[in-house]
């Protein structure tokens, strides 16, 4: 299978496909305008973008009768980090901004891809952690900076 365009994204458009097949990226390959993949079930996709435009979680690839590609990141190893104060939030965002690691920030914890030099880090700061995996939606950004 061959394909040069998104068609649509199944998060946007709830329609069920009745053979939807997922190719599993990492984040940094949303970035990719082409890539050859491997479906779930094993059938080879190319995808060779004629937009310049990342790819995103849930973008149908390729789409027919018989078969619906679509986009997903890979389960990758993180950590959570479930600070219980804004004390514990400053301390691990210091730290985490010093070594200039990339992390997602919500309301109500941080998550950083794993690196096993962190959990000293976490133990020395004195918050709550945990290493497990989760998938994407969003690539984690990497801000340019001077010194």
């Amino acid at each position: 299978m061959k394909t040069t365009a998104v068609i649509g994204n199944v998060e946007k458009n709830h329609n069920a496909h009745k053979n939807r097949e997922w190719i599993e990226l990492d984040w940094e390959e949303l970035n990719k305008r082409i890539l050859r993949k491997k479906t779930n079930t094993g059938k080879d996709i190319a995808i060779a973008l004629d937009d310049h435009k990342p790819l995103k979680v849930g973008d149908i690839v390729f789409e027919d009768d018989q078969i619906q590609v679509v986009v997903r990141t890979k389960e990758e190893e993180v950590y959570v980090i479930k600070p219980a104060s804004m004390t514990e939030m400053g301390k691990v965002a210091f730290e985490l901004g010093n070594r200039h690691t990339p992390c997602l920030v919500s309301e109500s914890e941080v998550v950083v891809r794993f690196d096993e030099t962190l959990e000293r880090l976490f133990d020395e700061v004195g918050v709550v952690y945990e290493k497990t995996a989760r998938r994407f939606k969003e690539p984690f950004k990497y801000r340019g900076h001077k010194h």
